[in-house]
């Protein structure tokens, strides 16, 4: 029978918090919940008024992974959802998480969180713009770090504010608070940003997606802009081979980075971030910090 947890007033079975999820450091799923619970206030606050993307994965990694935004046969009535518009299939209804018992719930399933860059609120209205920095092997991280500040420079130069990321896999996730704007504008601004970098940075950074042309670059992502696509969230646990997390950084660490391993963090490492420098993107929740696209 799987133990059943109290938390704030909602009775959840947790079950198998013994199985190991990540075998490489031995991480199991009873440490996963563990850490959404210790992260809980800055992941959550990240999550408000978000409809949920889940990539869930199980077994682990190594096992089965499968990507949904409808809500999981068997969501408690008490887990609040909402209504997303889509184009061609009509609306359909997607997870909220807005308190901890809803957290727990989610992280019980073993999920990647994923969010859109609008509220429930205005669906296909942005308020965050998001750029993806993805290096094509054998470039890294490093690699990103270089295209990411001559990034912050040109997004500064528009008036903008730009908050920086690990994706928590390989590259970085730019995100920069903006005055409601449809989805369709800010994915053009982002495309335009993107092919501005290529023409400044031509030995380092492309902006089609094609393979060919990734190998030992970095790829600038800018279609996650779009209404229908979704990003990592801030604070999220990843399906890789160890519990890396998407992890808010410092310019200065971005501007110092000469190794890979520098901006990788572990699960266990994001209590003591949070400690030393708070949670570094508090000011994307803040709706003065926000600037109208040029």
């Amino acid at each position: 029978m799987s133990p059943i947890t109290v938390v704030e007033g909602r009775r959840l079975p947790l079950t198998n918090l013994d199985k190991v999820l990540y075998p490489e450091t031995g991480t199991t799923k009873g440490e996963v919940v563990h850490y959404c619970t210790t992260t809980a206030e800055p992941l959550l606050a990240h999550l408000h008024d978000r409809p949920l993307s889940f990539l869930r994965y199980p077994d682990g990694p190594d096992g089965q992974r499968f990507f949904t935004k409808n809500v999981p046969p068997g969501t408690p009535s008490w887990v609040k959802t909402c209504e997303v518009p889509h184009s061609t299939s009509g609306p359909t209804r997607q997870v909220l998480l807005q308190d901890l018992p809803s957290l727990v719930w989610a992280a019980n399933l073993v999920v990647e969180l994923h969010t859109p860059q609008w509220t429930c609120r205005t669906p296909g209205t942005a308020d965050r713009l998001v750029l993806d920095l993805d290096p094509g092997d054998p470039a890294t991280v490093v690699e990103c770090c270089v295209a990411a500040q001559w990034l912050h420079e040109r997004l500064a130069a528009d008036g903008l504010e730009v908050f920086a990321k690990t994706s928590g896999s390989k590259g970085l996730h730019l995100v920069v608070p903006i005055e409601p704007t449809p989805s369709e504008r800010t994915t053009a601004y982002a495309r335009t940003l993107a092919v501005e970098a290529a023409r400044a940075l031509p030995d380092l950074v492309v902006h089609k997606m094609t393979r060919a042309l990734r190998p030992g670059k970095v790829f600038i992502d800018f279609s996650q802009n779009a209404a229908a696509k979704t990003t990592a969230v801030a604070y999220t646990l990843r399906a890789r081979a160890t519990p890396t997390v998407s992890a808010p950084v410092t310019w200065d660490e971005i501007a110092d980075c000469d190794d890979p391993e520098q901006l990788s963090f572990l699960f266990g490492e994001i209590g003591p971030r949070i400690e030393r420098y708070g949670d570094l993107h508090a000011p994307l929740l803040d709706p003065d910090r926000a600037r109208p696209l040029p």
